[in-house]
């Protein structure tokens, strides 16, 4: 039973080393396509951003079933418990960030005003790759029983709130009032939204850094403050 029972754990980890591949691949797509010099998103770049996102679906659904039948057929002990949650709850937010890739390649594409974005361009960048970083970071502290990187994670959350400062004061600073049309305006909300959607793949790598903490110590630390 103790080897079934190890087995069984070890390949839900695998599933999510491959979903957490996968979503990682996404946000590389995202960063290549935020970096580009042309505001058209490439077909092949859409279409394999899509079949990721079916994949990861898919893996997600396969994860979920894999946890319950592992639980119900071999009542793991609590520190295996515990990773096997934690393992839930990353899945979860693994599937939501691979969601906000693709609303935010949709975001893009909607931009009628391409100068609008050259405009604001480094700032979003600088945002998209800090997000990432906080991904890569967080799963790195729940593969690697790593408790820094997992308290790196979450205190970096604070630096999107300056983001949002910067990014007011660059539309005010860089966009002349008098090029303010339907298209300008609706170009710059379509922005805005975006960056939301950039502030919430931070949220979700947090949520995966406070799971990591839950499977390494054994401790439920959402909802409360990190000391510095």
């Amino acid at each position: 039973m103790t080897l079934q029972k190890d087995n069984a754990i070890l390949n839900i980890q695998s599933d999510l080393e491959t979903m957490a591949n996968l979503v990682l691949e996404q946000l590389d797509l995202l960063e290549k396509i935020i970096r580009s010099t042309e505001i058209i998103v490439p077909d092949d770049i859409v279409d394999r951003i899509r079949k990721n996102e079916k994949s990861i679906d898919k893996k997600e659904v396969k994860l979920s079933n894999k946890i319950v039948n592992t639980i119900v057929l071999h009542q793991p002990v609590a520190s295996d418990l515990r990773r096997i949650i934690a393992i839930y709850r990353i899945t979860l937010n693994l599937e939501r960030i691979s969601d906000l890739v693709i609303n935010i390649t949709e975001h893009i594409t909607k931009i009628k005003t391409p100068d609008a974005f050259f405009k604001l361009q480094d700032l979003i960048q600088s945002m998209a790759t800090e997000s990432i970083k906080m991904v890569r970071k967080s799963l790195l502290s729940f593969m690697n029983f790593d408790k820094e990187f997992a308290l790196w994670t979450i205190r970096n959350e604070v630096v999107f709130e300056d983001f949002n400062h910067k990014l007011m004061n660059k539309i005010f600073a860089k966009v002349d009032p008098a090029e303010f049309d339907k298209h300008m305006l609706m170009s710059i909300i379509t922005i805005k939204e975006m960056m939301s959607s950039i502030e919430r793949i931070a949220d979700h790598s947090t949520n995966i850094a406070e799971a990591a903490i839950y499977s390494i110590e054994g401790k439920d630390i959402r909802h409360h403050k990190i000391e510095e």
